[in-house]
């Protein structure tokens, strides 16, 4: 798994390429952290080249989205493709979760 952020105008975008499973989870969580310890209210994760998303991935989304909302802050997801859009689908976190199709669409909004 890569992850990088970076600071832009609407928010910090963390770009999360490879896997999220149970055994990169914990690195994930850990820059999440970090970024939130540094005040970062506004994320965007951009899962354009994520090609996979365990349960443990999508808790570690899910509790990042939970601890932003209790700073007033917001997450948003982008680029969702292939077997990641269909997790995310078929658990119904597109009700829960703002989606957006591109990150050229979040800097529109």
């Amino acid at each position: 798994m890569r992850i990088e952020a970076q600071a832009m105008a609407y928010g910090t975008v963390v770009s999360v390429s490879g896997r999220l499973d149970a055994a990169t989870t914990p690195e994930f969580e850990q820059r999440c952290a970090q970024l939130l310890a540094d005040g970062v209210a506004v994320v965007v994760l951009d899962f354009q080249g994520l090609q996979y998303i365990s349960s443990a991935g999508l808790r570690a989304v899910l509790s990042l989205a939970r601890e932003l909302q209790q700073r007033a802050g917001r997450l948003a997801l982008c680029d969702l493709r292939g077997m990641v859009e269909e997790v995310i689908t078929v658990t119904g976190l597109q009700e829960v979760l703002t989606i957006y199709a591109s990150l050229d669409e979040v800097e529109q909004k």
